[in-house]
């Protein structure tokens, strides 16, 4: 099973789970919202997400061979005043708009 994982103030995404939503796609608009507790995730590819919420760009580096890749989310978490500490998290993807529906508190 695919796994999101929160370690070391970075979002892990699996290699499956980066085919399926980002394939070649190296970029990521991230938002998050506060009053769902939701992190949104999704290639930069997709316009309609620039439009309703003005997301932050943020690399997808690649973690090793297997093709697994992470985001730096330090700042959102200290922004927001969310739990840092490492930890598998729930999530949702919306597979017809490529967006990534993480549950982060």
């Amino acid at each position: 099973m695919t796994q999101i994982s929160l370690k070391s103030s970075h979002i892990y995404l699996e290699n499956e789970l980066v085919k399926t939503v980002f394939n070649d796609i190296n970029y990521a608009y991230v938002k998050y919202l506060k009053d769902k507790k939701r992190l949104l995730i999704t290639p930069v590819s997709s316009q309609w997400f620039v439009k309703m919420y003005e997301p932050t760009q943020f690399l997808l580096k690649s973690r090793n061979l297997k093709g697994d890749r992470t985001l730096a989310i330090r700042e959102i978490l200290i922004d927001n005043d969310l739990d840092t500490n490492d930890r598998n998290l729930e999530f949702e993807i919306i597979e017809k708009t490529k967006l990534i529906k993480v549950f982060i508190k």
